[in-house]
């Protein structure tokens, strides 16, 4: 068996970079803060994409996040096929349908169902906040998977 290995400190030699990444997570956060967007939507979202981009560090962390925030164990098993149960509410649901778009984006150009799901669900402030979440989280998915300056297990909440 072969475990994923660091590629490049990214930190360190892509530091401006490193730090503008810092900045956007802050300002996600800022926004996510202003609408309200609970905790565990905000943990879902980034689960979700990340088990998609296969960021295996992101996916430690956020899983391990979510159980702090609250989340069950039945949920964080359960969201790679979140269609087909019954434990997420329709909000949430809007919100993994958009991700899952907006991540796959290539594939899917955001299809307006999606969209006008998430815009049934949410304020156009919390849907701001939201795609500020689902950029930011894919912007990092995208570091993680190809530099690999995390290794799966290191992280700890």
């Amino acid at each position: 068996m072969t475990t994923a290995q660091p590629r490049i400190e990214f930190g360190a030699h892509a530091a401006g970079f490193y730090r503008a990444m810092a900045e956007l997570d802050q300002a996600a956060t800022k926004e996510l803060d202003n609408a309200g967007l609970d905790a565990l939507l905000r943990e879902l979202v980034r689960i979700r994409a990340s088990q998609l981009n296969g960021c295996a560090y992101c996916i430690d962390m956020h899983t391990k996040d979510a159980r702090a925030a609250g989340e069950t164990e039945q949920r964080i098993y359960a969201l790679p096929a979140w269609r087909e149960t019954p434990f997420f509410t329709d909000r949430e649901r809007a919100a993994l349908a958009l991700t899952e778009s907006v991540t796959l984006m290539p594939q899917t150009h955001v299809p307006d169902a999606d969209f006008a799901e998430a815009a049934g669900q949410f304020s156009e402030t919390e849907l701001g906040a939201l795609i500020s979440l689902i950029v930011t989280i894919n912007a990092w998915n995208a570091i993680g998977a190809t530099a690999r300056p995390w290794l799966p297990g290191s992280y700890q909440p």
